[in-house]
């Protein structure tokens, strides 16, 4: 038997995890990567980027909208499906597959780092029968959420699929530094949508990249960005790097004019890690990529270590550093200890495709029934219906979901309005 391995995949971030993790299955399995379409789809060159360095090519993918999709699974009819998206689409698609009568076994999982392990991912998963995940601790925290949730829920350990197999060899102990490899450069700083959140914030941060540059004239400071102007990602970015750059009043908090080796590109990372003295980020993946390819590393501490930077997991590897180590690059190398239990265990160490094996050996036996959902139902079908609107857009033409809006969003304003109240009694 050769396994099918269907991807089903929504924004860029998860395309690029989606597709390195189907090439990295196991011998013998065939695999095809789907991206539904909402309004986070990958743009063309987005596409490009998040395909580079897979087994997949912009022609091997297929587009569908959701009303398509259980026409497609009874012709291709895949004995594995991995969820590569963000989880109240899961939630969504879930069901949908479940209807078919020999349902494939459902697996998901996230594209990066998911410490703090937060309880909602499991909710929004709850019906899928494996989720994967890409290191030791994250295995623990998710199992101990989902004992305290009471889902059955299987889980894999996995390694992040698009990292070097080079990482674990002749690690330094941190801060110790190390001289770049011929070629390597610049300055990469890895850019996120979510953090940090203030825009005074950023442009501090921008601040301390251009005092980079300016330290380093003859050696370029990069400002590697996900998306360009008009283009979706997973998360939505309301301060922009790129157009804070592009700001009047911001260069004029940066000194005037800013030095010409400070440059904003895109592209995939892969690429930008190949000319990469060091690597600064808030909480990137791409810092995991770094210590792969042998790339040292800040992780700023500027504006603390917390669960809303999603930086806590961190701690102990001994890469934070502030303003001053970014300026003068003074990067640094993780210890050993950390590794271990975060995110480079070894792929010796992965279990994901043994689990998914023992899923198909019940499969064969008997059709696979679906877990029945048992958070967030108050609302019913309304809910159902807005829960779909709400990650489709106008991808979503069904009259339900328009009916949805209109009772839904009051609703939910209502709710917040509430729960924040409470939480204001309760302080004080």
């Amino acid at each position: 038997m050769r396994p099918r391995l269907l991807v089903l995949a929504d924004s860029d971030s998860y395309v690029k995890w989606g597709a390195a993790f189907a090439s990295r299955i196991p011998e013998g399995w065939r695999a095809e990567l789907v991206i539904l379409s909402t309004p986070v789809a990958p743009s063309d060159r987005q596409l490009r980027a998040a395909l580079a360095g897979s087994a997949f090519d912009v022609s091997d993918v297929t587009f569908l909208e959701l009303h398509e999709l259980e026409r497609h699974l009874a012709v291709r009819r895949p004995d594995v499906m991995l969820l590569a998206m963000r989880g109240p689409l899961v939630r969504v698609v879930s069901p949908i597959i479940g209807r078919a009568a020999d349902r494939p076994v459902l697996v998901s999982g996230f594209p990066g780092l998911t410490i703090p392990a937060e309880p909602k991912a499991i909710i929004y998963r709850e019906q899928v029968d494996l989720i994967v995940l890409q290191s030791r601790r994250e295995v623990r925290e998710f199992r101990a959420n989902a004992r305290q949730l009471g889902v059955p829920v299987g889980f894999g350990l996995a390694t992040l699929p698009f990292l070097s197999d080079d990482g674990r060899a002749d690690v330094p102990g941190p801060g110790i530094d190390v001289a770049p490899a011929p070629g390597r450069t610049d300055l990469v700083f890895a850019a996120q949508a979510k953090v940090p959140a203030a825009r005074e914030d950023r442009v501090r941060l921008l601040g301390w990249l251009v005092d980079a540059a300016r330290r380093r004239p003859s050696r370029r400071v990069v400002v590697k960005v996900r998306a360009r102007r008009g283009e979706a990602q997973t998360h939505d970015e309301a301060y922009d790097f790129g157009e804070l750059l592009d700001d009047p009043e911001v260069r004029n908090e940066l000194g005037g004019s800013l030095p010409p080796n400070l440059v904003v590109e895109d592209g995939p990372m892969a690429g930008h890690l190949e000319r990469a003295a060091a690597l600064v980020t808030v909480s990137s993946t791409a810092v995991l990529e770094a210590i792969a390819t042998g790339v040292p590393a800040v992780v700023v501490d500027e504006f603390g270590v917390s669960p809303k930077l999603i930086n806590t997991v961190f701690e102990g590897s001994g890469l934070f550093g502030g303003a001053e180590a970014i300026a003068r690059w003074d990067a640094r190398r993780p210890s050993a200890e950390w590794l271990d239990d975060n995110y480079f265990h070894g792929r010796e160490h992965d279990d994901w495709a043994a689990r998914v094996d023992e899923l198909l050996e019940r499969r064969a036996e008997a059709p696979l029934a679906l877990r029945e959902r048992r958070y967030n139902l108050t609302g019913g079908l309304l809910r159902r219906a807005f829960e779909r609107k709400r990650m489709l857009g106008e991808f979503d033409r069904s009259f339900a979901g328009s009916v949805s809006v209109v009772f839904a969003v009051p609703s939910r304003w209502l709710v917040r309005r509430v729960h924040k109240v409470r939480r204001l009694l309760a302080s004080l």
